[in-house]
């Protein structure tokens, strides 16, 4: 059954029992996940948003998953076997070790579970992840903003990422634009004249993981949801390598050789 278009004021009707709230200085940013039908593959994703999001007001940023964005550019092919999707894994990523429950892996300079690779809610199918989800992302929003005449506006592209010695998954930022991914503190004071020298926020992946708590990992058919008042700084260019460290530079990397060594 074909869920109903939703418009910006539809849905702010709703906000109170559905939407996802957390608090920033004068403000509640607010999420709203969209009910959908299935996405199909090589679907047009613009005419589908376009479907359920009339309108959107000024400073938003709309949240797609990745999966839907992926099998619009055709990412995904039919499942045959468990050894075709392992030479995917490894065709997929820039590097892959294989662990007790998964491969463990790193694509586009993200450690992630088989480099993305992934049958749920896939309809016999092995979806990939999008070719490049930064385009992507800008790419929807230059079509979007034009078409809802708007200035500022974010676009998010999200998937699931699983973290150290934690059960269960978050959401992460694959890519993303009109906002900036992260903000350093850097050079500041904390409450106490303490001048900050290590600290900055990962806003790109802390919007996705309130985004994907609020959309759901399961049956939920959630694949697009908005924010609105969220605490980012909106701009016209980013750069798509903010959130990227060095893997020597990584605070987890003597944890990892010590572990390797035994």
């Amino acid at each position: 059954m074909m869920a109903r278009s939703t418009s910006l004021p539809a849905l702010r009707e709703v906000w109170a029992s559905r939407s996802c709230k957390t608090f920033s200085k004068n403000k509640s940013m607010q999420i709203t996940p969209i009910k959908t039908r299935i996405f199909r593959e090589n679907e047009d994703l613009l005419a589908f948003i376009l479907t359920y999001i009339k309108k959107i007001s000024e400073n938003s940023i709309l949240v797609v998953t990745s999966k839907i964005v992926a099998l619009s550019e055709g990412r995904f092919v039919d499942y045959k076997n468990k050894k075709q999707k392992i030479s995917l894994i490894k065709k997929e990523s820039s590097f892959a070790i294989k662990t007790k429950y998964t491969w463990l892996t790193i694509k586009d300079g993200v450690v992630m579970s088989s480099a993305g690779v992934d049958e749920s809610n896939a309809n016999d199918k092995i979806v990939l992840l999008p070719k490049n989800s930064f385009k992507a992302a800008h790419f929807i929003r230059e079509k979007l903003r034009r078409k809802y005449k708007i200035k500022n506006l974010g676009i998010l592209i999200t998937d699931s990422r699983s973290m150290p010695l934690r059960a269960g998954v978050i959401g992460v930022a694959l890519g993303y634009a009109g906002f900036k991914g992260i903000r350093d503190y850097r050079g500041s004071k904390d409450i106490f004249g303490r001048v900050l020298k290590m600290s900055r926020t990962d806003v790109g992946d802390g919007l996705a993981t309130a985004a994907v708590l609020c959309m759901g990992e399961g049956k939920e058919q959630q694949p697009l949801a908005v924010i609105i008042d969220a605490p980012v700084k909106f701009t016209e260019k980013i750069n798509k390598k903010e959130l990227l460290i060095d893997p020597k530079e990584d605070l987890y990397m003597p944890l990892f050789e010590s572990i390797l060594k035994k």
